[in-house]
């Protein structure tokens, strides 16, 4: 065991928000904790690492711990590169490289006890930059700027100059390579893409401490995690198994408790009647066997109704026109921004009834496509129809469609003059929003609580087609399950970007993912979608020099895979059986250079050689190009590899 919640008690004023808190997390395991907005998963890991104090309660770590923790905001102030912040973490094996250098000049000119004295230190500095994999630092640090979606060019900019979820990844990192032998994430996917999702769940899945994640994104909970801790009504309840799992045992167990509550109200209702009735024979025997039943009747233990409510919000979309069939046709698009081209020359049209993801990296031009259909700006050239009847309902993650100076109960009477105040009010307590906080302004409250709000404008518009840019950030995992029920019950068209997989495993219809500056079109899920994509990638991303090629292809897969041009598919042939014979090379010369390297820490371990001089320094160059070439093909290796 390396942590231990015992009895966590924590109230602000007159909210208790965390009652009785008790779990504990074994060495390696893979832990999440979620709960609704609110439900106090932030302050149990400020506890935890002892920024705040618990009413109650004791956190218990094992002995010689080390905790890593990553809040969801960072804000790193350094006048570093982005990528001399990382090298940080590294401080004490540069330092210990240094240590090994300075002592290799000083051994040529030292004799006698001196050199005995200097050998045995440089044996076990070596040894230690060995433990520390000194030698494959530069390269480790490479890695995790680029699984987490940082380029070669990013690496020289400076950290102040980052955006705040710029320097969350690169915190990020950071934490990462400081291999704590605990690490507490708090919303790490939020400002990473899908690859770096994917790349991320690999490292935590591989990494060799324990890790307690704050997560919303299901598909990454069920891809890394092995226990559950759901926090509600300010209890925790642990689960093993992963997201879905959790799920399925909370299902179960509600329906169980459902039950039990329900026999018990049956009885209970019984006994009530049997009661009354001997009370009404008005005989002293029959009020004294009342009297019996009503001190039995107030023993029990009344079970408390479950909560079997899932929706805290209550959506409800339905567009008041039907749309023609054809809703949008988008014909040879392109947009760039300056020297970046973000798309050109893309087709693609949508049916009445349908639900369009858009995916890709960050910064390829989703939610451009998604303003430019919305005319909130314009493409460099092509051509965007809407069919007949469309009525639009657009949501914008920046909520651009909400007035800052106005309070919300005046965005939505604005918006809907012809609503009542009791309506409006009504809406907004569907969307949590009660009391006094309807007359917040739209720029005091919550980027969450904005998103709010901007669907409950989208819930009253009676749309038909739907444009949504990320619409489940910042919401908890029940209110996202809501958004997909009602997605999946609309009856109209829904288009939308968004970075949430399980989402749109969810909701999806369709998928275009926006890659190489071109849509590829996936007729299914996301699970559809990953097993496709390899195969989609070589056979359809098409030659850029020409222009002509740069259409989207809406058939199915079978239809598309049979116009893929024959001197196309030799040409991907080449290109692949190339790569293949780069990526043997790459690794036959990997296995000679590391062979020949494990030779070399043999003849090192000898007396004859440590205690020689010139033959000690040989080795050790020779080891150190090996390690320098070692590290260039590793990176090479994994070039090829992808």
């Amino acid at each position: 065991m390396i942590l231990a919640c015992k009895n966590i008690c924590k109230s602000f004023g007159t909210t208790t928000i965390l009652n009785g808190i008790s779990f504990h997390i074994n060495d390696h395991e893979k832990a999440a904790i979620i709960g609704i907005n609110g439900a106090g998963k932030s302050t149990l890991f400020k506890i935890i690492m002892g920024e705040l104090t618990p009413d109650e309660g004791e956190i218990i770590f094992a002995k010689g711990c080390s905790v890593g923790y990553l809040s969801q905001h960072q804000d790193l102030s350094s006048d570093n590169t982005i990528y001399d912040e990382i090298l940080t973490v590294k401080n004490d094996v540069i330092e210990l490289d240094n240590s090994i250098r300075n002592l290799e000049l000083e051994m040529k000119n030292a004799s006698g006890s001196e050199l005995d004295r200097m050998l045995s230190s440089y044996t076990r500095l070596t040894h230690e930059f060995e433990l520390k994999n000194g030698y494959a630092y530069k390269s480790e640090v490479i890695g995790v700027l680029k699984g987490l979606g940082f380029t070669e060019e990013d690496f020289t900019k400076p950290v102040t100059k980052l955006s705040g979820g710029q320097k969350t990844r690169v915190a990020l990192g950071k934490l990462l390579l400081s291999t704590p032998d605990l690490i507490l994430l708090d919303e790490p996917t939020n400002h990473l893409d899908m690859e770096s999702i994917a790349w991320l769940e690999t490292y935590l899945l591989n990494y060799k401490g324990a890790v307690v994640v704050i997560a919303h994104d299901r598909y990454f909970l069920n891809k890394v995690v092995s226990k559950v801790i759901e926090i509600e009504n300010t209890k925790a309840i642990s689960y093993e198994g992963n997201y879905s799992e959790f799920a399925e045992k909370k299902a179960l167990q509600r329906d169980a408790m459902l039950k039990h509550y329900l026999n018990q109200q049956k009885e209970i209702k019984h006994q009530e009647e049997v009661i009354a009735k001997l009370r009404s024979f008005n005989r002293e025997k029959s009020i004294k066997r009342a009297e019996s039943r009503e001190k039995m009747l107030d023993k029990i233990e009344r079970i408390e109704k479950p909560i079997t409510e899932t929706a805290h919000m209550s959506i409800r979309l339905e567009p008041r026109y039907v749309s023609g069939n054809d809703v949008l046709t988008v014909r040879d698009l392109s947009k760039s921004f300056g020297p970046l081209t973000l798309f050109q020359n893309i087709d693609f049209d949508i049916k009445r009834g349908e639900r369009v993801a858009i995916i890709g990296n960050n910064g390829t031009g989703k939610t451009t496509i998604l303003k430019i259909i919305n005319q909130i700006i314009e493409a460099d050239s092509g051509e965007i129809k809407l069919g007949a009847k469309v009525n639009i309902g657009y949501y914008d993650q920046e909520h651009q469609v909400l007035d800052p100076e106005k309070t919300l109960f005046d965005e939505l009477q604005d918006t809907y003059p012809n609503m009542d105040n009791t309506e409006i009010r009504n809406v907004l307590a569907a969307f949590l929003f009660t009391n006094d906080d309807v007359f917040k302004r739209i720029k005091d409250i919550s980027g969450g609580e904005r998103g709010r709000v901007s669907l409950a404008k989208l819930m009253l518009s009676e749309a038909n087609f739907l444009i949504l840019d990320e619409p489940t950030n910042h919401l908890d995992i029940m209110s996202k399950e809501i958004l997909e029920n009602t997605l999946n019950n609309y009856t109209g068209t829904v288009i939308y970007v968004s970075h949430d997989r399980y989402f749109i495993n969810k909701t999806a219809t369709r998928i275009l993912d926006l890659t190489h500056q071109q849509l590829l079109n996936y007729i299914g899920n996301y699970d559809y979608y990953l097993e496709k994509k390899d195969d989609m990638e070589r056979a359809k991303l098409v030659d850029t020099s020409n222009p002509s090629n740069h259409k989207l292809m809406l058939e199915t897969d079978t239809t598309i895979e049979g116009k893929v041009d024959w001197k196309q598919q030799k040409e991907e042939q080449a290109k692949l059986r190339k790569r293949q014979n780069d990526l043997k090379k790459t690794e036959d010369e990997i296995v000679v250079l590391e062979t020949r390297n494990e030779e070399i820490d043999l003849l090192l371990s000898k007396e004859e050689v440590y205690t020689n001089v010139s033959k000690l320094l040989e080795l050790n160059n020779e080891k150190k190009a090996l390690e320098k070439r070692l590290e260039e093909l590793m990176i090479l290796w994994e070039e090829l590899a992808e």
